[in-house]
């Protein structure tokens, strides 16, 4: 069907050609002779109608040969005004030999006006399906989005193209936004940059704006969540150009755009991590990732399948999970030498086995039970895979001889008020202990709550935005540390780089997020206005749930790396026999079950403070 189309436009476009030729010849030789035909004489008739069907044919030639039948006349510019005027210039040449050769007498000014007149006309033919194209798209204005463009740069230059020509885009680009006053009052392919980012919301409602594309790949990330403020007040749908290098690589098109989302509204950059000068100690290593199949591990596994060690080893107790996270790397690193082993990090014998048949140089463990609330409730579970699982793979990369061992953390380890937390605090502790009588380097990385990840609270407030609300809140005063995926994974490989043995590497990320404003936020960038259309509700602080979460104690202190925004926890002094005496009789007591778990805890953790049953 596109073939047939194509073969059919481009039929059209000789037939207009043809047309072009003649009407071309008439009128050189017309306005020779001030369109008198009774003055021209009938020898430079018969030259100029013996020669047309050559002169035909060369114009047919000579355009193929600069792509008059190839270009997308929707975006002519000034490339094919170029090979129009040079394919003119040709033609006319020839036109000059053809008639020499053949001695047919016509004036010489004929040959100049012919030019003339061949270039005029071919560049008003092709330029007329533009024009075409133009009144059309204005006929259907009525029905699609009025859209305001911000930023008025490269970026917003091919958008506002492409928004303009394409067939399939209903937009209707009404205005543009810069904070440049020299841009103010110039136009972008007909389009009027009308103010900044202070008149965002009165022309919005001027101009009966729907949808507002933002369109600043290069501004730094705390600009975007400023002007996603203001635009979130207009009701208008959002989306964004993510980053510049789309526009260095090319890639700026509508189709690149996405809707705004929360990330955007973190009010800070990414942290960037160099890795590819950082990962060179995981090239050619045998590297293992327990939890292989989450979402820090899963991430953790594509970064370094990318930077080809000998052997990629991902554990985990959740088939679905590492099938997934398999089929995705054996698709994308088809010469990874990967291995995929379903196997709980509670198993003593399996973990030694493993580790003595493949004996890992280097020992990602981020295989942990993480959800607060269900470990609240289960928080047996909690003390046998977090606290044993972990002891049990540091014994084993112990035993076996591995290099480098980094355990994932998180910030709900300082002054734990929940199960997970102290568990995942007695974990750091095993770690520093086992760091100072083993050849391995163990390090431990400590983080905020990962947007994205399974279980955390985004997914969630979409889940309960799609369904009509509530959206719930625990508390309205509630804060916490965010990072992206990415972000964290990065952290965790320059801890790798970095470890020397006994650290607690912590991220500077920034300013905490008030939860209440990422429930409002998400709703508007979702077209609904909170507590009109959309109900936000609060239900209340979880069991072992805190306002705020801490990245270090107080004790610590803080070390500064090659990373500004990398710091390090400096270790606590700790008994450390009577820590191992205390992790013995703990696992005699959980395995029996008890009720009373979190007074053992609290026995070894002096920070771990919990609601008693009786408070």
């Amino acid at each position: 069907m596109k073939e047939k189309k194509l073969a059919f436009r481009r039929a059209f476009m000789l037939l207009i050609d043809c047309a072009t030729a003649i009407i071309t010849s008439c009128l050189a030789i017309g306005i020779r002779f001030d369109f008198s035909v009774n003055n021209i004489p009938t020898t430079f008739i018969d030259s100029i109608w013996n020669f047309m069907p050559i002169g035909i044919i060369t114009v047919f030639i000579i355009y193929y040969v600069f792509h008059l039948y190839h270009s997308m006349w929707q975006f002519v510019g000034l490339v094919e005004l170029e090979n129009i005027v040079m394919a003119g210039i040709l033609v006319s040449v020839v036109q000059f030999i053809g008639f020499k050769i053949l001695k047919y007498p016509i004036p010489r000014s004929y040959y100049i006006l012919y030019g003339i007149f061949l270039i005029g006309i071919t560049a008003m033919s092709r330029m007329a399906y533009r024009a075409i194209r133009l009144l059309l798209r204005r006929r259907r204005e009525a029905q699609g989005e009025n859209v305001m463009i911000i930023g008025a740069g490269e970026a917003s230059n091919v958008i506002i193209k492409e928004m303009l020509n394409s067939h399939h885009l209903n937009k209707n680009v009404k205005c543009i936004i810069d904070d440049d006053s020299n841009k103010i009052g110039k136009y972008i392919h007909g389009i009027r940059v009308v103010g900044n980012r202070d008149t965002i919301l009165l022309n919005a409602e001027k101009y009966g704006i729907t949808e507002i594309t933002i369109a600043m790949p290069s501004v730094p990330k705390t600009v975007i969540r400023e002007i996603v403020t203001i635009c979130k007040e207009t009701n208008c749908k959002l989306k964004i150009l993510p980053g510049i290098y789309q526009l260095v690589n090319g890639e700026v098109s509508t189709a690149k755009l996405r809707d705004v989302q929360v990330e955007d509204l973190l009010g800070r950059d990414p942290i960037k991590v160099d890795i590819d000068s950082i990962m060179g100690y995981v090239t050619n290593k045998v590297v293992m990732v327990t939890g292989g199949g989450g979402s820090i591990g899963s991430e953790l596994s594509r970064q370094i399948a990318a930077h080809k060690p000998k052997k990629l080893i991902i554990v985990d107790i959740y088939e679905n999970n590492a099938y997934d996270i398999q089929q995705e790397l054996l698709h994308d690193f088809p010469a990874l030498d990967l291995l995929v082993l379903i196997a709980s990090v509670r198993n003593t014998k399996r973990m030694n086995k493993i580790f003595e048949e493949y004996h890992p140089d280097i020992v990602y463990h981020a295989a942990a039970h993480k959800h607060v609330p269900l470990m609240e409730v289960s928080p047996n579970e909690a003390v046998k895979n977090n606290v044993f699982g972990t002891l049990k793979v540091v014994q084993a990369a112990d035993r076996y001889g591995v290099k480098k061992f980094v355990l994932i953390s998180t910030d709900k380890a300082v002054n734990p008020t929940n199960i997970m937390g102290a568990t995942k605090r007695i974990c750091e502790m095993i770690i520093q202990t086992y760091n100072k009588r083993s050849k391995t380097d163990f390090v431990a990385v400590r983080f905020g709550n990962v947007l994205g990840s399974n279980g955390s609270v985004i997914p969630l407030f979409k889940k309960q935005i799609l369904e009509g609300g509530p959206v719930t809140v625990t508390h309205p005063d509630i804060i916490r540390y965010f990072m992206t995926i990415p972000e964290a994974v990065s952290l965790v490989l320059q801890a790798g780089a970095y470890a020397k043995g006994g650290e607690i590497f912590v991220l500077d990320m920034g300013e905490p997020v008030k939860i209440l404003d990422l429930a409002n936020n998400l709703i508007r960038l979702s077209g609904y206005e909170p507590n009109e259309e959309i109900a936000v509700t609060f239900t209340g602080l979880r069991p072992g749930e805190k306002l705020y979460e801490e990245l270090l104690m107080e004790e610590e202190g803080m070390q500064d790396t090659a990373n500004s925004l990398i710091h390090i926890g400096k270790p606590i002094a700790m008994d450390d026999e009577k820590f191992l005496k205390q992790l013995d009789d703990l696992y005699d007591y959980v395995i029996e079950e008890p009720e009373d778990i979190r007074s053992h805890i609290a026995q070894i953790v002096d920070t771990y403070h919990y609601k008693k049953d009786n408070d």
